[in-house]
């Protein structure tokens, strides 16, 4: 286990990992190894595997393990922080993966609470502790009631930051700036992340926000905004940040979306073989292309 990298706050730029799969919908592994290796060499702080960006729904089981073994063994000689997600709806199943992630070698650990059928409040409070227990890793609590369906008050989230001092928060609601102030005064010491693809990566970071977890196709402009940041030239931030949005504002408009678009970007830049997604997917149009060449030559990426 890399020890260094357990010792740092996760902050900064930690994109979520696409899953590069061939035009016949089998996985990808040299264009994985390929899209790892780009990434480490981006300037981004970590990465994130089996994100809601890497379609984990889509994957069996032996899938996922070979993928993750792949994950922390192409990454292990770079000082990225390795995250891998769990995603079991089941609390016995989600305590197995993450004791599991645990001795692979991942720095920390994302959870995605359980929604399908709706579990009560206490169900879900049970399945975060249980997993939290299980492990000694720094894990990110996932919130993302625009996916799920769920929305957890700020009381709760804030309860949870008490009770674990290992407990990193990701919170990526339509209105996570609000969520977030209201959260921190709760839970001062917490440390949060954003998704949404970064949509409010000024605003999260002014709200006290240490950083922001986007898809992967583009991760130079996120870490040229946050470098901005870092250097106190926020008003520059903002507004690579705002040449930024008009892209990204309508490809949130639904999951399946970006998820397809980033694809097409990767494939795009050589980075991945193919932009296949497994299916049920999302078709781009001609003028969705168009806007990837204009967002790659907008950026000279």
């Amino acid at each position: 286990m890399n020890q260094h990298n357990n010792a740092r706050p996760i902050t900064g730029v930690n994109p979520i990992v696409a899953l590069p799969f061939t035009p016949q919908g089998d996985i990808d592994l040299p264009s994985m190894v390929h899209l790892l290796e780009h990434l480490a060499g981006t300037g981004i702080q970590g990465t994130t595997l089996f994100g809601i960006a890497s379609e984990f729904p889509k994957l069996n089981d032996a899938e996922r393990t070979r993928l993750a073994q792949l994950f922390i063994s192409t990454l292990a000689g770079s000082s990225l922080y390795r995250v891998l997600s769990v995603t079991d709806h089941c609390t016995e199943q989600a305590v197995q993966r993450a004791r599991q992630y645990a001795r692979l070698g991942a720095d920390a650990l994302m959870l995605l609470p359980p929604f399908f059928l709706r579990p009560t409040p206490e169900a879900i409070d049970a399945h975060i502790a249980a997993v939290l227990e299980a492990v000694e890793i720094p894990v990110l609590v996932q919130y993302a009631p625009g996916e799920t369906g769920i929305a957890l008050p700020v009381e709760q989230l804030a309860a949870v930051a008490g009770r674990y001092p290992h407990a990193v928060f990701k919170i990526e609601s339509t209105s996570p700036v609000e969520y977030t102030r209201a959260f921190l005064a709760q839970a001062p010491g917490a440390t949060v992340m954003n998704g949404y693809a970064g949509i409010f990566m000024p605003d999260m970071l002014d709200a006290g926000g240490k950083g922001v977890m986007p898809g992967c196709s583009f991760s130079e402009v996120y870490v040229a905004i946050y470098r901005l940041w870092q250097d106190n030239a926020c008003h520059a931030a903002r507004a690579l940040h705002q040449r930024l949005l008009p892209f990204i504002r309508p490809w949130m408009s639904h999951c399946e979306y970006i998820i397809q678009v980033e694809k097409s970007i990767l494939h795009r830049r050589g980075i991945i073989a193919s932009d296949y997604c497994r299916r049920p997917g999302w078709p781009l149009t001609p003028a969705d292309h168009q806007q990837i060449d204009q967002l790659i030559e907008a950026f000279t990426l």
